[in-house]
This record gives structure tokens, sequence and C-alpha cells, in this order.
């Protein structure tokens, strides 16, 4: 796994699509998927109140709310230049949304976002909160062979947000990281952590980085194993 981009990163931080997800055929499950996410003009979100199920944006579709969704993915994130990064390496156009992002970004870094710290966004304040995880979903989506193996050894996923202030976020808004925390956990170290590395693991947790349901969940995986 890398944490390192391979690109530059322009200014200014922007959004530069805003995006939502309908339900639609999930391969051969019975439950559909809102994995495929289409630009809209604008998102309004706000904190779930629920550890996991619903989304934190008005009219995007989560459908499985067991394992997705609720205040510690509220919003999920991803560069346009790692969206960008995999068109080359597949050969394939990946619009905006396509990995399932509310907010494909541009002039940031997401991967190397500490965990906890908080971005101004339109009216919005969000609060990094971990990595995706990648899952069969994502993998009959994308229709790529060993996808969810190949993604997890690139380590850069995107962006998990909780939402601090609820508000409205629209497209071309600004990006102001605010209220970084010391402690120096970025995201792909949390996702190294949750794919088993247990010193990672105990690094989080005993630096107490992360929202409570994260180091909960953290200590469990390591109390399992």
């Amino acid at each position: 796994m890398t944490s390192e981009p391979t690109y530059r990163w322009p200014m200014p931080a922007a959004i530069l699509s805003t995006n939502v997800g309908s339900p639609r055929p999930n391969g051969s499950k019975a439950t559909p998927t809102g994995i495929q996410k289409l630009p809209v003009d604008a998102l309004d979100v706000a904190a779930p109140g629920r550890r996991k199920g619903p989304s934190g944006v008005a009219g995007d579709f989560i459908g499985n709310g067991r394992h997705h969704g609720g205040d510690d993915q509220a919003v999920y994130a991803v560069a346009r230049e790692e969206l960008d990064w995999w068109a080359t390496e597949l050969g394939l156009e990946l619009p905006n949304g396509h990995f399932g992002e509310n907010l494909t970004t541009t002039g940031i870094d997401v991967d190397a976002a500490i965990i906890g710290s908080t971005w101004q966004v339109g009216s919005a304040i969000l609060a990094v909160t971990g990595p995706r995880i990648p899952c069969s979903t994502f993998s009959t989506h994308m229709q790529q062979p060993r996808w969810v193996k190949r993604f997890a050894e690139r380590g850069r996923t995107g962006a998990y947000f909780a939402v601090v202030a609820p508000g409205t976020i629209s497209r071309g808004d600004a990006i102001t990281v605010r209220d970084v925390p010391d402690h120096g956990i970025t995201v792909p170290m949390t996702f190294r952590a949750w794919m088993g590395d247990r010193d990672e693991a105990r690094r989080i947790l005993d630096l107490g980085a992360g929202s409570a349901l994260l180091r909960e969940e953290l200590a469990e995986m390591l109390a399992r194993s």
C-alpha cells in the first residue's frame, strides 16, 4: 500500500462535483445499491443521527445500512486526481461520482487528510472520520478483475466525513481545512489498521485518534484477532 500521490496538487482546493445515488440493481443481490452517483447542483448535508444506515446527504440512497452510512459515514469524498490515476491505470473513463463519492474534489489530497480534522465546505462543516473499505458491491460495480485487492493495495480510498454543522455544498465551493489534530493519523494509516495492521490499530487507540465509534470498532477488531 502507498499513501504518496503520484501527481501534483493544483490550487485552490474546491468541490468539482456534488453527487447523489438512486437505487439501482446490485448484481445478483436482492438489495439495490446507490453506489453509482450522478452529479447534481448542490447537496444538503446533515448528521443522520444514527451509528449506521442513513446517508448524511439528502436524497442519497444507501442499500446496505448495516455496513454503510450513519454519523461517521455521512459524506464520502474522493479526489478527481485519484479518479484520473485509476482511469489511466484501467484504461477507462471514470466520471465524477463513479466511486460512489458524494464529493469529487480537486486541488486537495483527500487521502492525506488527518483523522478528526474539519473542513469548511459551503455552509457546512465536515470532520474526517476514516477510509472507505472496499466491498463486493464496489467490485461488482467496477467490473474489474481482483478489484478489491487492487484498490486495497493502492491504499488511497478517499475519506468519509461526519457532519459537524449542517449546510449546503455546491459545485465550485472552496474547501478550507481547519482544526487539524496533532496526532498525525491519516486516512491511509487508518485504512491499514482496518486491513489488519495491529500496530497501526494500537497506535490509533493509544493516541485516542478519531471518533469514539472508530476506536470502538478497532478495539473490537483487535480483540477478535
